[in-house]
């Protein structure tokens, strides 16, 4: 038997475990550990997972992972979604269809400190979802807009899919983070035309509301005279030369946010630009920016006195679970990765590719459909990890007149967007589970009627992310 037939006897034997309910990583280290011994021989591999695993799980590179998720932990029990939606409540809660885009609002600056899609959705469901029904949003509606705002965890970076595939592929994970901001917040901005056009169609998927919105959180007498020091400053630092565009821009985003927001949200919207911004500048690694994140989130907590032991305890474990639960996964996959490889079914597969004169763009669609419909049948982290084996050799053998590194941070952002459909959309949704399980009142089909918006508008993204690799690639580009 050739090495392509037994790998697509390996990918059958998989899909047959996943089936049956064997938990992913346990099927791709079965799968992957018999097809090596059968190719390779039992010695073989006993040798290989005696060093391959240690040397795997001691990556100082996969510490940024338990970090980030750490941080989104801790902002998840402090209670700052709740703060988010309110603000975003006040601001929006007037607008027609304002409620529902008042989450899409606040699960975007959610996003950009927690980096988990389950999280962010499992969080507004419980701060969102009570504040939707007291406003007559109509149900499947609320959920459904939950679900689909969700998905903004790993679209807005940092983003914990990213750097996994950064890591996978060997890429630049802030080179990823800076090519993710244009198409998260494009994924915002398109959720909420959906709400207007859907809103426009059938008003009655989200009356305005007849209680006024919660007042304004009072400002610091403190707050207006520091934010326009900073101002001043990071124009002095910038005109001087004292700073980098960057750290300039930072101040002076920060100082604007104190002298012209609510309040409340100064905290979260600080973490995001200290983290997300320090790592654009190049002022710290993902990892140190994951550090730094945490520390200051854990921090603001104790100020505010939203963290105490039980939740900071509660935080930790959370963190070890989804941590473990991801590196298993991770060496899962890298036992299947190194079965393929002996199989040399991806280099086959290239070739095949190449030979058949297929456009290079009609390769990456090919894909990218690959993609949407696995994940309406697989969990996103063990979707990518067990294509980009195969896929990525393929990918980079593509003339798109980019280099390859260009070509693999915008085929980076081309998957996290599949992912995020595949999260939201029939007849699977992770989100759609994870919301449901919250409001176990509301029939699942009515929630999946309510994300239809949101896939159409996730699949006219692609097509135009897909088109304009520049959308991905300028903020890159800019800034380094």
């Amino acid at each position: 038997m050739s090495g392509f037939a037994i790998a697509l006897l390996g990918f059958v034997a998989l899909l047959v475990l996943i089936a049956i309910r064997m938990p992913i990583a346990l099927a791709m280290l079965v799968v992957g550990a018999v097809g090596y011994a059968q190719l390779n021989g039992a010695h073989a591999l006993i040798y290989y997972l005696r060093t391959n695993a240690y040397s795997q799980f001691a990556s100082y590179t996969l510490s940024v992972i338990p970090l980030f998720i750490l941080m989104g932990a801790l902002a998840e029990r402090s209670g700052m979604a709740a703060t988010l939606f309110k603000v975003a409540e006040r601001r929006l809660g007037r607008v027609k269809g304002g409620m529902p885009m008042a989450v899409i609002a606040a699960c975007t600056g959610f996003g950009a400190i927690c980096g988990s899609s389950v999280a962010t959705t499992a969080t507004f469901g419980r701060a969102a979802l009570p504040e939707l029904r007291r406003t007559r949003v109509d149900n499947g509606f609320g959920t459904g807009t939950i679900a689909a705002g969700g998905t903004l965890g790993i679209l807005i970076p940092p983003s914990v899919i990213l750097v996994i595939y950064a890591i996978t592929t060997e890429q630049n994970i802030a080179k990823l983070f800076q090519a993710a901001l244009i198409p998260g917040l494009m994924a915002s901005i398109f959720y909420c035309v959906a709400i207007a056009v859907a809103v426009r169609r059938n008003p009655q998927l989200a009356p305005p509301p007849e209680i006024a919105p919660p007042p304004a959180t009072p400002r610091p007498k403190w707050a207006r005279p520091l934010g326009i020091l900073m101002m001043v400053a990071a124009v002095a630092l910038w005109s001087t030369g004292q700073a980098n565009a960057v750290g300039a821009i930072l101040i002076g985003i920060l100082g604007l946010l104190l002298v012209a927001v609510d309040y409340a949200i100064i905290p979260a919207a600080g973490i995001a630009i200290i983290v997300v911004g320090g790592i654009y500048g190049g002022v710290f690694t993902p990892t140190e920016g994951a550090a730094v994140g945490a520390a200051i989130m854990l921090l603001i907590g104790l100020v505010q006195r939203s963290l105490d032991t039980q939740r900071i305890k509660a935080a930790f474990l959370q963190t070890a679970e989804t941590t473990g639960m991801i590196f298993l996964i991770l060496l899962g996959a890298e036992v299947f990765g190194a079965f393929l490889a002996l199989t040399q079914m991806p280099t086959a597969l290239a070739a095949m590719i190449g030979e058949a004169g297929l456009a290079p763009y009609a390769v990456i669609c090919g894909m990218l459909a690959i993609y949407i419909l696995l994940g309406a049948v697989m969990d996103e982290l063990a979707m990518i990890l067990l294509t980009l084996p195969v896929f990525m050799p393929i990918v980079l053998t593509l003339d798109l007149g980019m280099s390859q590194e260009d070509v693999a941070i915008w085929f980076g952002i081309l998957v996290l967007v599949v992912v995020g459909i595949g999260l939201a959309a029939p007849p699977i949704g992770l989100n759609v589970f994870v919301i449901n399980k919250i409001a176990a009142d509301v029939p699942i089909t009515r929630t999946y009627r309510g994300v239809i918006p949101f896939v159409i508008a996730d699949l006219i993204r692609l097509v135009i992310l897909t088109a304009f690799p520049v959308l991905s690639l300028w903020l890159v580009k800019a800034l380094n």
